[in-house]
């Protein structure tokens, strides 16, 4: 059997509203809240009166008293006027209300039953059985027409009463006798359950049968440790006698029993032994609410109380349960009371427990999303608490996000946890602009606004400028680099620039080498439109800033005389900004500024080169001399791109530099063959790119200074073999080595000839069987198209004379004369000796087509 430690949300025994919690050291939350229900129940009744029964509605309640009173309160407590009833004379025993709320039954040891409409009195009964009546029941439906106006009562006999026959006349039936007093009757749809001192048995209305009996099962006496019973829905029936708690279930027999059993039966589904007596019992959902008394009294002064009554919360199995929750209840008087002083009441649709003793009512609910919240906070569990109060927003009475938020921010800065407090602030405070103000003085009064700084919202909402201005001289003073960054990031319409441009000054005078706070007073200047301020503290420090300032803000004007101090500082950037405005600042000014500085003048024009080549064609002479000197690899590039360059000027150039492959490329463009030729092969000494170069010009005394060169050397010969085949006849290399010359690869420079010369001739057969094979195709299909029918309709006509080709007339039938290009023509309307060719063809000079005919 599971019996954790109690969890003990109390009732104070002064207060009217929730009760607090006693922490149990597993510190779980509570699963239920509690509130004493005061207002007029407590103030015109219990001063004066004691409590024997309460019956619940969802619409009121319904209190019976010792000295036989009825009233009827609301939820709150408040009476509703004319509803105190004189009923009995001594203390009501049980109340029952039908389902729709109109109708009140009740018992009293006077022996008197009583059925009172709260609305009408038509059907108001008035019973006396001249003995003790403990129970009562009224029909559900009793309001309803034609549901016969029942009702049971239970002394030592279970009677059914209702009305009907011709008369409409009460009458009565016995429903069981002889088992001593019947002490509880409740009463479900079709089924009636009542309690004596031997068990509990069920009645099926709808059968008039009853359906079982479910015994006693423990010895204590049934006077004083009552069964309480709850009927959950239509079929289950909650029972806890003494320290017996049972789950009993209706159920239909799938098929007839040939014993003639009743057409249903009741199976126990959830049987357990719990520690204590219990008082009450109602379902929350899956799981039980059991009111109980516990078994042992214990001391105080000199005599044996009771002690505090609990609500337990269990999950009902089989043999044993599962406890959810177990609060102890501080009741008014405990200390006197005994387990037949209390009762459990419920309205199960709301989840509203009633706990009755003689001088106190609390109702129990299910804590809500506000009652969670404040739990979570008064454990410190802000984030927790945050995260629910966001998702179930709409759920939320008592308390607000917003709340329930600015007391975590209060708390992780009261924990000096600024980090966290600072990122929690935009989800806390939202676009309320007051919140924001006064929070981020908060941050500076403890000196927190650097960790506040990088969630400040900047629009939506946007701050005061005294704000912003707060947290920039704060940077100012403590973090110059953290300064810059927000002079850069901020808009400038957040703050007053000029403010902080006088701060940022007076800092700088006592720190006048200080580079980040220049930096940052260059960009306030900018903001503030003195560019020309921003560029000259730019252009102090080296700023690559400046080159963006530059092309922002359109200063080419004020950088005209500063080309050099910004190549100095950066030319390939430099560079790029001057060409990219060669309007503003046009070629021929960059040049004369750059002429004494050849490195800066050779990064311009070569910039310009690959942008455009045309563009500084005037400077391609002296760019020729800045390739050689800077860039070598890439003059000859150049000089094959471009003709605006003195040829002797390059060629000198080139000499100075030993610049051989240049050289080649200039003395080819000269006409100087063999001299370029000759610097291949003697100075180069490459037989590829000589006979590449041989190739190119398709020289034939190129080839043979090139023969002549080589055949003394075995390395050109073999190149030479290998790769003139093509070009040259090998023939007249061949004949010319000496004999006994040793050339490596010989061999297979011979076959690769062999090789490329029976690639020629197959080449060329194959080109040839290609042709007579097209030539062929194209003859067939000529033929064929000019065997093909050529149609001729109604409309077509005579381009002779302009009469129709075809006529129906017989006396102006002619012969036609029809083409293979399609014309066609009366044959009287063709000369004789024009019937061969077609005419039009033939005068438009067209093809084969226009001289084969048809008649």
């Amino acid at each position: 059997m599971a019996t954790p430690a109690a969890n003990e949300p109390q009732v104070e025994n002064d207060g009217e509203e929730e009760t607090s919690s006693e922490e149990s050291e597993e510190d779980c939350e509570p699963k239920l809240k509690y509130e004493r229900i005061g207002n007029d129940l407590k103030n015109k009744l219990l001063s004066k009166d004691c409590v024997s029964c309460l019956a619940v509605h969802s619409k009121f309640l319904v209190v019976g008293t010792h000295w036989g009173m009825i009233h009827i309160f609301d939820h709150a407590g408040n009476a509703i006027r004319d509803k105190e009833i004189a009923a009995h004379t001594t203390t009501v025993n049980q109340l029952s209300i039908d389902d729709s709320g109109d109708f009140i039954a009740s018992c009293s040891d006077d022996g008197r039953v009583l059925i009172n409409g709260l609305y009408t009195a038509d059907n108001n009964q008035s019973i006396n059985f001249d003995r003790p009546v403990k129970a009562v029941a009224i029909d559900p439906k009793f309001s309803k027409h034609g549901s016969g106006k029942s009702f049971v009562t239970g002394d030592d006999k279970l009677i059914l009463n209702e009305k009907g026959g011709l008369f409409y006349r009460h009458k009565t039936t016995l429903l069981h006798q002889g088992e001593g007093l019947i002490r509880e009757i409740k009463w479900k749809g079709d089924f009636i359950a009542w309690t004596n001192d031997h068990g509990v048995k069920i009645f099926d209305m709808s059968s008039r049968t009853r359906i079982t009996f479910i015994s006693k099962d423990h010895s204590y006496r049934a006077d004083l440790y009552k069964c309480n019973m709850c009927w959950k829905d239509g079929q289950t029936l909650l029972l806890a006698w003494a320290d017996k708690v049972k789950v009993c279930i209706v159920k239909e027999r799938l098929e007839k029993d040939v014993r003639d059993l009743p057409q249903r039966y009741v199976e126990i589904t959830a049987m357990f032994t719990i520690d204590s007596f219990a008082c009450g019992i109602s379902p929350l959902g899956e799981s039980l609410v059991i009111l109980t008394f516990e078994k042992e009294a214990q001391e105080e002064g000199n005599r044996q109380v009771s002690k505090r009554p609990h609500l337990l919360i269990v999950e009902p199995h089989m043999e044993y349960f599962e406890e959810i929750s177990n609060d102890a209840l501080t009741v008014r008087g405990f200390q006197e009371y005994k387990p037949s002083d209390y009762h459990l009441e419920t309205i199960e649709d709301e989840n509203l427990f009633y706990i009755v003793s003689p001088k106190d009512i609390i109702v129990s609910k299910e804590r809500d999303i506000d009652d969670h919240i404040i739990w979570l906070l008064e454990r410190e569990e802000f984030e927790e608490a945050m995260l629910v109060a966001e998702k179930n927003e709409h759920l939320l009475r008592k308390l607000s996000h917003k709340e329930v938020a600015r007391q975590y921010l209060d708390y992780l800065l009261s924990e000096e946890n600024f980090e966290e407090a600072a990122m929690q602030c935009p989800r806390i405070l939202g676009k309320n602009k007051e919140l924001w103000e006064a929070e981020t003085l908060k941050f500076h009064k403890l000196r927190q606004l650097k960790v506040l700084a990088p969630y400040l919202p900047r629009s939506d909402p946007q701050l005061s400028p005294t704000i912003y201005e707060l947290v920039l001289n704060d940077f100012l003073n403590t973090d110059a680099e953290k300064f810059l960054s927000l002079v850069k990031e901020w808009p400038s319409n957040l703050y007053n620039v000029q403010t902080i441009i006088t701060a940022t000054l007076d800092r700088l005078d006592r720190e006048r080498n200080n580079t980040v706070l220049l930096r940052a007073l260059g960009e306030l200047y900018t903001l503030e439109r003195q560019y020309e301020k921003s560029l000259a503290i730019y252009l102090k420090l080296g700023n690559t800033d400046v080159f963006q300032l530059i092309h922002k803000y359109n200063l080419f004007t004020s950088i005209s005389d500063k080309i050099v101090q910004l190549m100095e500082f950066d030319d390939d950037q430099a560079a790029t900004l001057l060409i990219d405005n060669m309007d503003k600042l046009p070629i021929e000014q960059v040049v004369k500024q750059l002429e004494n500085h050849e490195k800066f003048l050779f990064a311009y024009l070569d910039r310009v080169c690959q942008k455009d080549q045309q563009l500084c064609q005037a400077y391609h002479g002296p760019l020729v001399k800045l390739y050689a000197e800077f860039a070598p690899k890439k003059l000859l590039p150049f000089l094959k791109s471009s003709i605006h360059y003195p040829l002797q000027r390059a060629m000198e150039e080139c000499e100075v530099r030993g610049l051989i492959p240049e050289q080649v490329y200039l003395l080819g463009r000269m006409g100087d063959l063999k001299k370029a030729l000759s610097l291949i092969t003697t100075r180069l000494k490459d037989v590829d790119q000589a006979i590449e170069f041989c190739k190119d010009k398709n020289d034939e005394e190129l080839w043979a200074d090139l023969i002549k060169f080589s055949i003394d050397k075995p390395t050109f010969i073999k190149g030479l073999l290998h790769n003139i085949g093509t070009h040259v006849d090998p023939i007249r290399l061949i004949p010319q080595i000496q004999n006994g010359m040793e050339i490596p690869g010989l061999r297979d420079s011979l076959v690769k000839i062999l090789q490329d010369y029976n690639l020629q001739m197959s080449l060329r057969e194959g080109c040839q069987r290609i042709l007579t094979a097209d030539s062929f195709n194209l003859l067939d299909r000529l033929v064929k198209t000019q065997k093909r029918a050529v149609s001729v309709d109604n409309s077509q006509v005579c381009p002779i004379c302009q009469e129709k080709i075809l006529v129906t007339d017989l006396k102006f039938a002619s012969n036609v004369v029809l083409f293979y290009c399609r014309h066609a023509f009366h044959e009287d309307c063709l000369p004789t000796h024009g019937l061969e060719r077609c005419t039009i063809c033939s005068t438009q000079r067209r093809g084969p087509g226009s001289k084969a005919m048809v008649k």
